[in-house]
């Protein structure tokens, strides 16, 4: 009873959300890539996202010794976004670690939700690329068969539209809209993605400006630099929104509320951040997509873009010498 009375210092602010409530629209949110992801890639699609789940809920609630499997649904929103990043023919025992090194590594060392300084879904990926590229990266896509749910889809793969000028002419952009391309479980369909979006947009869950930061960049770069290889300037430029995990990365990653800044202008420039580093590796680098290094690099200089951006107090002086 004497609890009630124990209040901390001011400001005082009172919502009807939680943690939980908030995890749980993200879960409706990527509920449509989601499904999506298993009428084109059939019942592995499914075995994965379960696997990547069920890891990382019972990674933290070891970690956290409690019963709880579910907890605040950080857990189970690590582990679908962690299979989102993953393609249809990843064995289940990389799903697992991925799942595990998210939690442990990208999260609960830090010291739980709300301290982590990177995404821990993206922590994950990156390990699982650094360690077992040969699952991560190259001829492991498989192509997607509509509708086959009982397919074996893992006989035949390919690259993804980003390897290179043959496999994106032979992709269009209609294709990348909809999602019938090679790719990860979550980055085949934008037009999945941005149903997702609209739900978060819609719960005041997310800022249009960190995804419009990122998009935006993304599209400028692609049409000022990519010479104009799918057709002409501004269809590369739309091609390199479309392809790969910029959508995913922009609308689902790069919008933590944990890892990106709290400032307007801090969003922005967190979402042009990773727009640049994105396009600097596909354009520049060894490999062919970079949404994952850009958005942890941004998460690692969170703290100055806050401290750069935050607003002057009313009526601050500066403190003479």
């Amino acid at each position: 009873m004497n609890d009630k009375l124990v209040i901390s210092s001011s400001p005082h602010i009172r919502t009807v959300e939680s943690v939980q409530s908030v995890m749980i629209d993200v879960l409706v949110a990527l509920f449509p890539v989601a499904l999506i992801s298993v009428l084109l890639f059939g019942y592995q699609a499914l075995v994965i996202m379960l696997i990547a789940i069920a890891s990382a809920m019972l990674a933290e609630a070891a970690w956290l010794r409690k019963l709880d499997f579910f907890g605040d649904g950080s857990a189970a929103v690590t582990g679908l976004l962690l299979a989102m990043t993953l393609p249809a023919s990843a064995p289940w025992w990389l799903v697992m670690i991925g799942s595990v090194s998210a939690i442990i590594i990208g999260k609960q060392v830090f010291g739980g939700v709300g301290h982590n300084i990177f995404n821990p879904a993206l922590v994950g990926r990156a390990i699982l690329v650094i360690s077992w590229g040969g699952h991560m990266a190259g001829n492991v896509w498989p192509v997607p068969k509509p509708f086959a749910f009982t397919a074996d889809i893992s006989a035949v793969t390919t690259a993804t539209p980003l390897a290179g000028t043959e496999q994106a002419l032979n992709t269009t952009l209609s294709q990348l809209f909809i999602g019938n391309v090679a790719g990860s479980l979550g980055e085949t369909s934008a037009l999945a993605l941005l149903v997702g979006a609209f739900w978060l947009l819609y719960k005041g869950h997310i800022d249009w400006r960190i995804p419009g930061g990122f998009i935006g960049t993304v599209f400028i770069m692609g049409a000022a630099l990519g010479e104009g290889f799918y057709y002409n300037q501004l269809l590369t430029g739309l091609f390199h929104v479309l392809a790969g995990g910029v959508l995913l990365g922009a609308l689902f990653m790069a919008t933590d509320m944990v890892t990106s800044p709290v400032t307007n202008r801090g969003k922005l420039i967190f979402g042009a951040g990773c727009g640049l580093m994105t396009m600097l590796i596909r354009l520049f680098g060894v490999f062919p997509e970079g949404v994952t290094y850009a958005i942890l690099l941004m998460n690692a200089l969170t703290p100055v873009i806050d401290n750069f951006t935050l607003p002057k107090k009313f009526g601050e002086v500066k403190r003479s010498a």
